[in-house]
């Protein structure tokens, strides 16, 4: 009885999700080559890396940015890595108060992009502009339809709730993999493992959608479960605080007591030299080595800088992860940001957005691991639309041979044919 209601639930949520695994699945093997799709579609924006050179440091980065557009904020910003060194910087800026007005100036950018090695500026785009049609603005509007169905806080929502069905439908899909019955339990399971290529279509189609959601199941439960993390984080945290030591981003700000600063003492340079001061302090202290600089910022609500750096504590090779929070005005630290050791259940956060950013340890094997799941999923989705379809299909036909047969309903002779045709 258990197991026919599960069945029941898993078929009719799968068809419920169908569109929206197909969706994030295309789209999520797309955002795996993120940076190389955009070199490709947009290389206007990338820059040739000088072998043996340096690129400039973040600081006179943030410098030359605010420079060329003196009515943008820099807020935060990073290298993006390529081999022979960072060959794009992307700053994410918003705007300054005009003194005239006490208004915001009138940007039409919110990312600008910048060469690492001269500074030189390389383009401008505003990522949720939908008037800036083209291939410009591609890419961005791929990371929107997969994080938001390209449909704002209304699609993350959506996304947000059939990822928290999707997460408890793996347990259900799994469980519904096991043999009915508890004898010769391993030699029947073993079966649901494999495809039987040489049977019919419908067998195939059943078989890569069992053991294809089998062989990557702990893959495919920590997409499910990260996707309810990033769209449907009160449920997420509520979880994860029940289980594991955990501090939210919203614990934080409420006990950090920041304040805006607008107009911070320390300017960007200052700031870098005093986050890289800080952050050797803490590696001394914490016994981790300082690798590489990745990425500086300015959060004006809070007033503080942000300095972040590749360490040896850093399980992401192209995320923020291990850096520090020094005040605008003293330089005082205000934070040590570590990706693990602090807290269980942040451990494990930072650890789900590796595995779904495709991002762990830079390692390409896995990035194109995330790329085959991403199709996986997708594959999953249209398998089981059409083993429901082949089953309804057959339950029809059975249900009207019923008719037929028991002479309750005239069938004309076109029908008949066709019910035959149906059965074969």
């Amino acid at each position: 009885m258990i197991r026919r209601y599960l069945i029941w639930q898993h078929r009719w949520t799968g068809l419920l999700m169908t569109v929206f695994l197909i969706v994030v699945g295309l789209t999520g093997s797309m955002l795996s080559y993120r940076v190389e799709l955009e070199r490709l579609i947009n290389p206007q924006l990338f820059a040739t890396p000088t072998l043996g050179a340096k690129p400039l440091d973040l600081a006179t980065l943030a410098e030359r940015a605010e420079a060329a557009e003196p009515h943008a904020r820099v807020g935060y910003f990073s290298y993006v890595p390529a081999r022979g060194g960072p060959d794009q910087v992307v700053l994410a800026c918003g705007p300054r108060l005009n003194p005239a007005t006490g208004k915001p100036y009138q940007l039409d950018f919110d990312h600008l992009f910048l060469n690492p090695w001269t500074g030189e500026e390389l383009g401008r785009r505003r990522d949720y502009d939908t008037s800036q049609v083209g291939r410009i603005t591609f890419m961005p509007f791929i990371y929107r339809l997969h994080t938001s169905l390209a449909l704002g806080t209304a699609g993350g929502l959506v996304l947000g709730y059939v990822a928290l069905v999707w997460t408890l439908d793996c347990f259900i899909g799994f469980y519904l993999t096991l043999p009915a019955s508890k004898g010769a339990f391993w030699k029947r399971w073993k079966t649901a493992w494999w495809v039987k290529w040489r049977a019919n279509a419908f067998r195939i189609n059943f078989d890569l959608h069992r053991a294809g959601g089998l062989w990557v199941w702990p893959l495919l439960f920590i997409f499910a479960w990260s996707s309810v993390m990033f769209n449907l984080s009160p449920v997420y945290e509520k979880v994860t605080r029940a289980v594991f030591d955990y501090q939210s981003d919203m614990d934080f700000i409420t006990s950090f007591h920041g304040h805006a600063i607008e107009k911070p003492k320390l300017d960007w340079r200052a700031a870098q030299a005093r986050g890289e001061q800080l952050l050797a302090q803490q590696a001394m202290i914490h016994g981790f080595t300082i690798q590489q600089p990745f990425g500086l910022a300015y959060l004006e609500n809070e007033g503080v800088y942000s300095y972040d750096a590749i360490t040896s504590r850093s399980f992401r090779a192209h995320g923020w992860g291990t850096g520090v929070w020094l005040d605008g005005d003293t330089g005082e630290l205000k934070h040590l940001w570590l990706p693990d050791g602090e807290h269980a259940g942040n451990t494990i956060t930072n650890w789900l957005w590796a595995f779904h950013f495709g991002d762990v340890y830079g390692l390409r094997s896995y990035r194109f691991l995330v790329f085959v799941i991403g199709l996986l999923i997708s594959m999953l989705s249209v398998t089981g639309v059409y083993i429901w379809w082949k089953k309804r299909h057959g339950r029809m036909i059975a249900a009207a041979r019923k008719r037929l047969l028991s002479g309750n309903q005239p069938v004309v002779a076109g029908n008949a044919a066709d019910l035959m045709r149906g059965n074969r």
